[in-house]
């Protein structure tokens, strides 16, 4: 599966689009952590914990992406864009979207 943030695939056109495709996560660390991170916030720096969990939801909410244009036949994902929002403390939502297309080689 070719997975793009731009909007076409070097050497393809686009012979069909089939449609918006999703994937989201919500993901949340264990109270433990949480507690560790509120007392690295008040020294400053990296909270690796928080860090670990974005890169966990970011590859999870991509897998489903592509899980969902792969039930739809897609040869790609164009124009892959994530968002992310902060559900409660310690839980955030990671939302990867993009189009789903057929590829043919141009010739």
């Amino acid at each position: 599966m070719i997975v793009t943030t731009i909007e076409h695939v070097p050497g393809y056109e686009v012979k069909e689009v089939l449609g918006i495709v999703i994937g989201n996560i919500v993901h949340s660390k264990h109270l433990g952590k949480d507690i560790a991170a509120a007392f690295k916030t008040l020294a400053g720096g990296e909270i690796k914990s928080y860090t670990e969990m974005m890169t966990e939801a970011r590859n999870k909410a991509l897998e489903r992406m592509i899980d969902e244009a792969e039930k739809l036949g897609a040869d790609a994902v164009i124009g892959v864009r994530f968002g992310s929002s902060s559900v409660m403390s310690g839980a955030a939502e990671m939302l990867a979207y993009g189009t789903a297309v057929k590829l043919r080689e141009k010739e």
